[in-house]
């Protein structure tokens, strides 16, 4: 058995894992951002955004 064989699947290359590391880096500040927006208006527009009829 030869533990030297190539790895099945798609191998990416440093520059290709360098992009998408990056670009996940990206796409969570993103979100990061969206939340604390979120969080921010939510705020602003006070508790009475919580309190509604059902």
């Amino acid at each position: 058995m030869d533990d030297k064989r190539k790895p099945d699947g798609i191998v990416l290359t440093e520059a290709q894992k360098r992009s998408r590391r990056h670009r996940s880096i990206a796409i969570a500040l993103a979100l990061g951002v969206l939340v604390v927006l979120f969080f921010a208006v939510t705020m602003v527009k006070g508790p009475g955004v919580l309190v509604r009829p059902l």
